[in-house]
């Protein structure tokens, strides 16, 4: 699995909830190794299930091989080797992609069309082709993406099974500016510790597209969040339809029953927002456990929130607007100032709150009040952010 560079422990014990043992996990810079098993049953099951199940993932590959290489001639012989006529149906396209880091052959372009000439090369023999001509490829009969990376001159290629990267859930069409990727507000909701049956709400005063309250809304009804979406997997003759039917069967019994009442809570200055959060959620199958309704961050008091969503405990997550893309740094330290004030008071936690904010703002602590109890640097696309945590309640002296 890749990942979001400072989530990857989270994937990682997403992996362990899902029934897999944590020596089969190897964690490393942006990706996710599980040792699925020796068979290929073993994979194709685990294929379906995490594509379908993990929420903090970007994309699921299956490896296919993995050899040392430090010249071009062991690279490409050590990948026509390969049974490629096993992974590759006759006509299908297939594209080759990659990249390489701290190895002699760092060459990217050079390395994906040597890997591509390798593989044509097999395919051609193993289909009794004359060597040097055509090889047949229609993406329009299926489309095969190989991936490779070459780490510390070694070298693994891996068949895309995901597609459409795993944050595409399907209920995002329609966006407000500067929205947070889907995979990283999940990730941020386990690292706040957001636990659904517990006696928090979750609320997000600036919600935007609605992402955070989705995701937590997925959390809370059990559904998993590739229930409603395809991958690349089930055009792949490899894995199949199969095993992504029977795993989607299994995934719609578990949802839950829609509550009596609301627990996830969202608000947004901007009407066109508040709409766009609302559609997003009924295309979730989510709406019965959102509520979400216009208001401007200073109109909300901390103090009123059990009377707004009838729970005396709450976790509050945002993404506010960035200075770089939608406000200007006047506006935006005006915004952060605005928002420690509802819900911290002399930089600690109003009673009842956990507070958790994603900025890429290098002075919010200062706006606060005091430091975050906890930090931690994580990216929202290109951009550099700190998930600034404020969680322990104020000594009695203070």
């Amino acid at each position: 699995m890749t990942t979001l560079f400072g989530i990857e422990a989270v994937t990682a014990a997403e992996l362990t909830e899902l029934g897999y043992e944590r020596d089969r996990i190897t964690v490393t810079d942006g990706q996710v190794v599980l040792d699925a098993g020796e068979s290929l049953a073993d994979c194709v099951a685990a294929v379906a299930r995490l594509n379908i199940h993990l929420a903090t993932a970007e994309r699921v590959l299956l490896q296919l091989a993995s050899f040392p290489a430090v010249t071009f001639e062991a690279l490409f012989d050590a990948t026509r080797a390969l049974p490629w006529e096993d992974f590759i149906p006759y006509g299908y396209a297939f594209h080759i992609n990659g990249y390489s880091r701290k190895s002699r052959l760092f060459g990217v372009p050079a390395c994906q069309s040597l890997i591509k000439k390798a593989i044509v090369d097999r395919l051609l023999e193993a289909w009794r082709l004359p060597a040097g001509s055509q090889l047949p490829e229609n993406s329009a009969k299926g489309l095969i993406r190989i991936q490779f990376s070459i780490v510390a001159d070694h070298v693994t290629l891996m068949g895309d099974t995901t597609g459409d990267g795993l944050h595409k859930r399907g209920y995002r069409p329609l966006q407000h500016e500067a929205p947070i990727r889907e995979t990283l507000a999940a990730a941020i909701l386990r690292l706040a510790r957001y636990w659904p049956d517990g006696p928090e709400a979750l609320l997000d005063p600036m919600c935007g597209s609605g992402t955070f309250l989705i995701e937590a809304a997925l959390l809370a009804a059990r559904q998993a969040p590739g229930l409603n979406r395809p991958f690349a997997g089930e055009q792949w003759p490899l894995i199949g339809k199969d095993a992504f039917d029977s795993t989607r069967r299994a995934a719609r019994a578990a949802v839950a029953a829609e509550p009596d009442k609301p627990c996830i809570f969202g608000s947004d200055i901007s009407e066109q927002a508040v709409t766009i959060a609302q559609t997003n959620a009924r295309r979730a199958g989510v709406q019965a456990w959102i509520r979400v309704h216009q208001a401007d961050v200073q109109e909300i008091k901390a103090a009123g929130l059990p009377k707004l969503t009838g729970f005396e405990r709450h976790l509050v997550v945002c993404n506010p607007p960035y200075g770089e893309r939608m406000l200007d740094p006047d506006q935006a330290e005006r915004l952060y100032r605005t928002l420690s004030k509802t819900f911290l008071e002399h930089g600690k936690p109003r009673p009842g709150i956990r507070f958790f904010v994603l900025t890429p703002f290098e002075r919010f602590e200062t706006l606060a009040g005091a430091p975050a109890d906890k930090r931690r640097k994580l990216y929202n696309g290109m951009i550099k952010c700190t998930l600034y945590q404020y969680f322990r309640k104020r000594s009695p002296n203070t």
